[in-house]
C-alpha cells in the first residue's frame, strides 16, 4: 500500500485546487494552509520549478479525537494534500493516513486514520469522476 491515494486531472492547478477544495469539504474536512513551493524556490533560490503546492486539511473533530488519543501526533498534522502540474495537467496526491499511522501502534489513533483514509479515498475517486466527464465533454 502507498502512503498517499493519488489521480491526475486535464486541469490546472488552480482549477484543481478549487476542486479539491470543494471536494474534501463534503467529507468534512477544511483547508487550513497553503505552501506553493514553486513560489518559495523562485523566491529563496531563484530556482525556476513546476507549479507544486501543498495543501494542509483538516477536520477538527478527527483532529480532537487524534491528539486525545496521542499527544504527539500534531507532527503529521494536518493532512497533507499535494497537487503538482504535469504535461497532461495536474496530478493531486493525499496522504493515506491509514498506512502513515500503521507504524504507531495505537489502535485508537488507527481506527481515526481508517475513517479518514475512506473519506480521502471518496474524494479521489470523485476527483477520478470529474476526470472521466472532463475527457468525455
Amino acid at each position: 500500500m502507498n502512503y498517499y491515494i493519488n489521480t491526475k486531472l486535464p486541469i490546472n492547478i488552480e482549477a484543481a485546487t478549487l476542486l479539491i477544495e470543494q471536494e474534501i469539504k463534503k467529507e468534512g474536512f477544511g483547508i487550513v494552509s497553503r505552501f506553493d513551493v514553486d513560489q518559495a524556490l523562485q523566491k529563496k533560490l531563484k530556482l525556476s520549478f513546476r507549479k507544486y503546492r501543498i495543501l494542509g486539511a483538516c477536520n477538527p473533530a478527527f483532529a480532537v479525537q487524534a491528539i486525545a488519543a496521542d499527544d504527539k501526533i500534531g507532527t503529521i498534522l494536518p493532512c497533507n494534500i499535494m497537487i503538482q502540474a504535469t504535461d497532461e495537467g495536474v496530478e493531486i496526491a493525499i496522504i493515506n493516513a491509514q498506512e502513515i499511522i500503521q507504524g504507531i501502534g495505537n489502535a485508537d489513533l488507527n481506527q481515526i486514520a481508517k475513517t479518514i483514509t475512506q473519506k480521502m479515498q471518496q474524494v479521489i475517486k470523485r476527483l477520478q469522476q470529474y476526470n472521466y466527464a472532463t475527457k468525455n465533454n
